[in-house]
């Protein structure tokens, strides 16, 4: 792979976790202020789009989602996935 583009993606895995993590902290601080929400198919997607760890650490370090079924299932399965993949990549390379 060139250089530049493995830059390039992980450039772009740190900023999609970064904004998983701050959504969940800002979503977090509107729910106990009582204001509107972030949709939380908006957390699946950043998460598919390669910001699970983040998204998913913020679940933690922020206490919110961590009651939800689903959020706890498939927030720590996309991660595992998609750290699968990598790995397979990886070996393949």
């Amino acid at each position: 792979m060139n250089k530049t583009l493995l830059i390039i993606l992980i450039v772009y895995l740190v900023i999609m976790n970064l904004v998983g993590f701050i959504l969940m902290g800002a979503d977090k601080r509107k729910a106990r202020l009582g204001k509107w929400r972030i949709p939380e198919k908006t957390f699946f997607i950043i998460s598919l789009l390669g910001g699970s760890l983040g998204t998913w650490a913020g679940m933690y370090a922020f206490r919110h989602k961590t009651r939800h079924w689903y959020f706890v299932v498939f927030m720590p399965l996309i991660c595992f996935t998609q750290l699968a993949g990598v790995i397979i990549w990886l070996i393949n390379k």
